[in-house]
C-alpha cells in the first residue's frame, strides 16, 4: 500500500492541475486520444523499473543499473543527474503551491516567497524519521488526492455535453502529437521506487504489484480528468491558466475552489514526499561509492534514515529556491534543468536494462521498447540537454581526480546479487539487504 502510494505520487504530479488544459488547448477533444497514447507508451517504461527494481533492489537505483552496465563513470553522472539535476524541480513545486494557495485563498502574493519556504519544511521532517513513516503520510496524501479527484470526475460527469465533442480533430493529427509530448511528462515518475526497492519486504512481489496498480490509478485519473474537462468547459478547456479550477467552479461553485486548494496542497506536498525518499537513499549511495563525501553516506541500508543526505537535500532545495526568487520567479529554467536530467536518466536506465536483464524475458522486451521511446526523447530534448551535459562533465572530472589521486576502494565491489545477510550495492554502499537478486 505505502509503495503504490509512492508511485501515486510520483506520476500523478502537478501534471495533474495544468495539463487537462494545455491538452485540450494543444488537440481539442483528441486530447482524449494523447491520455490514452502515453499510457499505453507508459507501460514498458514502468514494467522495466519494475523488472529492474524486483530483481536488483539497490538505494543507488538507475545509477547502480547503469554501473552494471556502463560503468563507474556513466553511473556517477546518472547519480548527478537525478541528485542534483532533478532537484531543480524543487522550486517549481513549491512555487505552484505558493501561487495556488495566494490565489484561492485571496493572501497578497508577497507571501508567494514565505509559502514556498512553509512548503519545503514539513516533507523533510516527515523524511527525517524514514521511509517508513514517509511511506504512511504518502498514503494518506494520496488517498486524499484520489478521492478528491474521483469527487470532482463524479460530480462533473453529469455536466458533460455531446456537443463540446465536435469537432474532434480541431488541429489534425499534429495537435495530438503535441497534447502527447506533453502528457509524456505528466506519466514520468517511475525510476523513483528504485530507489526504495531495498525497503520492501518482498521486492519480487511487491514493486511489481505497485507499479502495476498505480499505472491504472494514474491512467484512470488522467483519462477522467481529461474527459470531463473537454466535456464541460468545452472550448474554455484551454483558455484559462488553472483549468482544474474552472472545472470546479463550474460543477460546484461553492467546494470547488476549496477542493483544488486541498488537491494543489496535497500534490505539491505528496510529489516532494515521494521524492525526497529516493533523494535521501541516493545521496547515501553515491557517497559509500566515492562520488560523493562519504560523510553522506550513513542511511544507505534497508530499513536506515539518510539524514545527512536528507539535509544537504534540503540545502540545495533551498539554493535551487532562493536562485529562482532571486531571478524574479521565473521557472522556465529550472523546469528545463529537470527535465533535461530526466530524459538522460531515462535513456541511460533504459539501455542499461536491455544490457543486464536476462534477454528474451518480459523485462527485457518492454526495456528494448522503453529505450527507443528514451532515445527519441532524448534527440527532441536538443539544446535543453545542456544542463545534463554540464553535470555529466562534472561526473568525468571526478574519475580524471580519482585516478590521478588514487583514493582507498568502495568496501564492496560491484557485483551481482547476494544471499540474505551479505552486503551488497551496485553502487558500492554495503548495506544489509532481505532479499535475493531473482531471476525474471
Amino acid at each position: 500500500m505505502q509503495g503504490t502510494a509512492l508511485y501515486v505520487a510520483a506520476v500523478l504530479g502537478t501534471g495533474l492541475l495544468v495539463l487537462p488544459g494545455l491538452a485540450a488547448d494543444a488537440a481539442g477533444p483528441a486530447s482524449i486520444v494523447s491520455v490514452l497514447a502515453v499510457i499505453v507508451l507508459s507501460v514498458p517504461l514502468a514494467g522495466t523499473f519494475a523488472a529492474l527494481a524486483a530483481r536488483y533492489p539497490d538505494p543507488g537505483g538507475v545509477a547502480s543499473y547503469v554501473r552494471r552496465a556502463l560503468g563507474r563513470t556513466a553511473a556517477r553522472a546518472t547519480g548527478y543527474w537525478f541528485y542534483f539535476g532533478v532537484a531543480a524541480g524543487f522550486p517549481v513545486l513549491a512555487a505552484l503551491g505558493a501561487e495556488y494557495l495566494t490565489a484561492i485563498l485571496h493572501i497578497d502574493r508577497a507571501a508567494v516567497p514565505i509559502l514556498m519556504f512553509a512548503f519545503l519544511v514539513p516533507p523533510f521532517a516527515v523524511n527525517m524519521l524514514g521511509v517508513r513513516v514517509a511511506g504512511w503520510v504518502q498514503f494518506v496524501l494520496t488517498g486524499l488526492l484520489v478521492g478528491i479527484v474521483v469527487f470532482v470526475v463524479a460530480t462533473a460527469f453529469p455536466a458533460v455535453e455531446a456537443a463540446h465533442f465536435t469537432p474532434f480533430l480541431p488541429h489534425g493529427w499534429g495537435g495530438v502529437g503535441s497534447a502527447i509530448s506533453l502528457f509524456v511528462w505528466a506519466f514520468a515518475g517511475w525510476e523513483v521506487g528504485t530507489h526504495i526497492s531495498g525497503e520492501f519486504r518482498d521486492p519480487r512481489r511487491s514493486i511489481p504489484l505497485a507499479t502495476a496498480i498505480a499505472l491504472v490509478v494514474t491512467g484512470l485519473a488522467y483519462l477522467l480528468l481529461q474527459v470531463v474537462t473537454v466535456g464541460v468547459l468545452g472550448e474554455r478547456a484551454g483558455a484559462g491558466v488553472v483549468p482544474l479550477l474552472a472545472l470546479a467552479e463550474a460543477v460546484a461553485p461553492g467546494f470547488g475552489p476549496t477542493a483544488i486548494g486541498a488537491i494543489a496542497t496535497i500534490v505539491v506536498l505528496g510529489v516532494m514526499n515521494a521524492y525526497l525518499a529516493a533523494f535521501g537513499k541516493l545521496g547515501a549511495s553515491l557517497a559509500a561509492s566515492g562520488d560523493l563525501p562519504r560523510f553522506l553516506a550513513p542511511g544507505a541500508g534497508a530499513g536506515e534514515v539518510p539524514r545527512r543526505a536528507l539535509l544537504v537535500t534540503f540545502a540545495i532545495a533551498v539554493f535551487y529556491c532562493v536562485i529562482a526568487l532571486a531571478t524574479g520567479g521565473h521557472l522556465e529554467t529550472f523546469i528545463l534543468i529537470h527535465t533535461s536530467n530526466m530524459v538522460s536518466i531515462y535513456t541511460a536506465g533504459m539501455i542499461a536494462a536491455t544490457l543486464i536483464l536476462p534477454r528474451l524475458s518480459a523485462g527485457w522486451f518492454m526495456a528494448v521498447i522503453a529505450a527507443v521511446l528514451s532515445v527519441g526523447l532524448l534527440v527532441l530534448a536538443g539544446a535543453n540537454l545542456l544542463p545534463a551535459a554540464v553535470l555529466a562533465c562534472a561526473a568525468i572530472a571526478v574519475t580524471v581526480w580519482q585516478r590521478l589521486r588514487p583514493s582507498p576502494r568502495p568496501a564492496v565491489e560491484p557485483g551481482g546479487g547476494r544471499r540474505e545477510g551479505t552486503p551488497v550495492a551496485d553502487s558500492g554502499t554495503v548495506v544489509e539487504v532481505k532479499t535475493t537478486a531473482v531471476p525474471a
